[in-house]
């Protein structure tokens, strides 16, 4: 009988007001219906063992109760609290959000920083606790707001999004495992060791990840969007761009990345998703009837799948960030 091999999972979840993705940003009045389900969510984790890092943006600060069961499992460290900029939910407040402003990488870094103090404020107000991890809203970050961080006390980073681009920003290029993102260019290792970024899995079901992509960016051109090339690939299963989200992939899908993804990175994989898709129409993007039972089943069956190879090793993420501090075979060169 083969030996097990250990294998760390990570599990974040941006946890956030919900609202229709497709529809304008809110403003003012924030709901947050999700958040009910969090200590039973979280009770699904201590059961499995997970113990994941919840990224809370301002609203959802403002409507957790400092004295819920979902706060002591926190106390308890079963999980632990990173912090979640949404600049729309976040005082103060500068400009009326758009699509351009609503990602932290495009604000002027001084807004940054009033809106980055007054969620750590506001930490300490409601939980006593000061955030060691850090996710952007909207993922991407930048120089001048990974030196924020450091002058702020955080030790990680997850903001990173590999494989994805749009019009404001890019994360092309980087690594997929842990890295010391370099000063300069924090798509790339350097030699600080302040901040571990911590990308979030994102693969194809065909290695190397590398060549995938730029199968997949090819075919995605303006030339070629015609042909529906991708959507061909997809269907066929000769390749697919899959992101380890209960929320995206179907478990299936999430297997096929596991496997690819442990051969192509190593024994190590994060898991992510948000609160607000707990709940039906938290989003108007996950269309699942019954969106607690799915994630939860998503989770459990990609758990059992892995669970017969390896040996799993749940941490969050600033123990990951210790693990790794020593274990320095998993940061990327």
């Amino acid at each position: 009988m083969n030996k097990k091999t250990d294998l760390i999972f990570l599990l974040s979840v941006d946890t956030e007001e919900e609202w229709d993705w497709e529809g304008p940003f809110p403003e003012g009045e924030f709901s947050v219906e999700n958040l009910h389900k969090l200590p039973e969510f979280q009770s699904f984790c201590t059961q499995k063992g997970i113990r994941p890092c919840y990224f809370v943006d301002y609203a959802a600060a403002q409507g957790i109760a400092p004295d819920s069961a979902f706060v002591e499992q926190v106390k308890n460290n079963e999980c632990e609290l990173g912090a979640h900029l949404h600049p729309w939910a976040n005082p103060p407040y500068f400009d009326k959000p758009n699509e351009a402003n609503s990602h932290v990488i495009n604000l002027p870094i001084e807004e940054v920083s009033e809106k980055l103090d007054a969620l750590m404020a506001l930490f300490a107000e409601r939980f006593a606790y000061q955030p060691k991890a850090f996710r952007t809203g909207r993922w991407g970050i930048s120089p001048e707001i990974m030196a924020l961080l450091w002058s702020r006390g955080f030790e990680v980073d997850s903001s990173v999004y590999p494989f994805y681009q749009n019009e404001f920003f890019s994360c092309q290029g980087s690594p997929t495992r842990p890295y010391w993102p370099s000063e300069n260019d924090v798509l790339k290792s350097g030699e600080q060791h302040n901040i571990l970024e911590l990308p979030v899995t994102v693969g194809f079901n065909r290695r190397p990840f590398t060549r995938a992509n730029k199968i997949h960016q090819r075919l995605d051109s303006q030339n070629l969007q015609a042909f529906k090339a991708n959507a061909l690939l997809w269907h066929s299963k000769l390749l697919r761009k899959i992101y380890l989200s209960p929320e995206v992939s179907e478990t299936s899908d999430m297997i096929a990345l596991c496997e690819a993804a442990i051969k192509e990175n190593g024994p190590l994989l994060h898991m992510y998703f948000h609160s607000s898709n707990l709940i039906s129409n938290g989003t108007g993007f996950f269309k699942a009837q019954k969106p607690f039972e799915t994630i939860c089943q998503r989770i459990e069956k990609v758990l059992n799948h892995l669970s017969h190879k390896h040996n799993i090793v749940f941490m969050t993420l600033c123990e990951a960030k210790v693990y790794f501090q020593t274990n320095k075979q998993f940061i990327a060169p």
